[in-house]
């Protein structure tokens, strides 16, 4: 888990809320606009549900937060949603959704799995069987230990792969048991199969134009607050 304090604010915003967190699975997926708010913080804390409630956990007993919003990257599966828009969900109580819709956010039924899809036949058959728009892997356990303490929340994500497009590797196979990345083996497997390494660098490039299209819908928004 990394908790990282929100630098001194590039410019003084008075009706900001204070006391939110952002939490993110991994860095990549953090842009500036967490940076840019007085006390507003990070939270990076890891792929999947395991990571996620110990993150949050440590986290909400260290300090009083009146706003949680779980935030990064997730798998589209619903086909009409395309790389780059951002969807979310809320609690009633949150009273987010009108302004995120207005700076270009769609609402959308999120699915935690315990693992990444990869395929689109496995996409395919998680919006038939979930009838959920998107997937990842960190929302609902994030939600649920806010809901027990009694902190609104919400999730507000980007879609980074589609519902028709393949994952350029399988990303389940790399993954340690806690849920992070085996690098050693990532590099062995572009080693011996270097037809993957064009495909990873595209997905990585895709990354970062959805992070950024994140970021923005977030900075716009607590602007406005």
């Amino acid at each position: 888990m990394i908790v990282m304090p929100a630098p001194e604010p590039w410019e003084k915003i008075e009706e900001v809320d204070k006391n939110v967190l952002f939490c993110y699975a991994v860095k990549e997926e953090v842009g500036r606009a967490p940076s840019r708010f007085y006390n507003v913080s990070t939270l990076v804390t890891g792929m999947g549900r395991k990571n996620a409630a110990e993150g949050i956990t440590r986290a909400l007993d260290a300090k009083n937060y009146r706003l949680v919003l779980t935030c990064g990257f997730a798998g589209g599966l619903n086909p009409e949603l395309t790389t780059g828009t951002v969807v979310f969900d809320e609690d009633e109580n949150a009273d987010l959704g009108e302004k995120l819709v207005r700076f270009g956010a769609v609402p959308a039924k999120f699915y935690c799995a315990k693992r990444v899809a990869v395929t689109a036949t496995e996409k395919q058959e998680l919006w038939r069987s979930t009838g959920a728009d998107v997937v990842e892997m960190e929302s609902s356990v994030i939600r649920a230990i806010c809901k027990e303490r009694g902190i609104p929340s919400a999730t507000v994500r980007v879609v980074l792969d589609t519902a028709q497009e393949d994952l350029p590797l399988d990303f389940n196979i790399l993954m340690t048991s806690r849920q992070k990345i085996n690098y050693p083996k990532l590099i062995w497997i572009l080693l011996s199969r270097p037809h993957k390494i064009l495909p990873l660098w595209k997905f990585q490039r895709q990354s970062m134009i959805a992070a950024q299209n994140l970021d923005k819908v977030l900075g716009n928004f607590f602007q406005c607050r």
